[in-house]
């Protein structure tokens, strides 16, 4: 039987950093005056225990084989993002901008293709990871793209595209990953005898 202490790591820290997400991103909402270097600092942190999550998930071989199976490459690429931000956190907003940005409409775009993959599973809620994978999508570009110069405009899409990150990611969880205490290896043992002739 396999372990599935990775599978159910995996599980809870999507969550409760797709929480913190989303509370970060309600906190820059409601208070758009919040200081670029701590958001600097706060969305490297978690940026690089995302990606860790990430990492834990791919190589944990849930049941489905759906929310984890891009998480490798994006995981490594939200941990470099990370450390980047850590190590310039005051920097311009339009390098936070477009980090997030980047990582937000990339991730958008791999929960797409897993939502799609949910419908060919039979997954019902498929349609829900692929409404907020849209809107994701959506407010990456637009952080990307900026159509304000302001700090206070740029703070408060920031804070929409994190809330609309940390719902995606913890709708995709919920209906995606299913954890069976009985899981199956992958690699099923077959045994070969060979009958002799007398």
């Amino acid at each position: 039987m396999r372990s599935i202490v990775p599978m159910r790591t995996a599980k809870i820290g999507y969550i409760v950093i797709s929480a913190l997400l989303c509370t970060l991103g309600i906190l820059l909402i409601a208070v758009p005056a919040f200081s670029i270097s701590a958001v600097g600092v706060i969305c490297g942190a978690i940026l690089i225990l995302f990606g860790t999550i990430r990492l834990v998930g791919y190589f944990s071989k849930d049941l489905y084989r759906l929310a984890f199976q891009y998480d490798l490459a994006f995981g490594i690429m939200m941990i470099a993002l990370g450390i980047i931000m850590l190590l310039r956190p005051g920097s311009l907003m339009h390098f936070i901008c477009i980090t997030l940005g980047l990582s937000f409409l990339a991730d958008g775009l791999f929960k797409i293709q897993i939502a799609m993959d949910s419908k060919k599973f039979g997954i019902r809620e498929w349609w829900l990871i692929l409404a907020l994978a849209i809107i994701t999508v959506l407010f990456g570009i637009a952080l990307i793209v900026r159509p304000s110069e302001s700090s206070r405009v740029l703070t408060v899409l920031i804070g929409i595209s994190m809330l609309c990150e940390g719902i995606l990611n913890i709708g995709t969880m919920i209906t995606a990953v299913k954890i069976i205490k009985h899981q199956q290896p992958d690699v099923i043992e077959v045994h070969y005898y060979e009958e002799r002739e007398d």
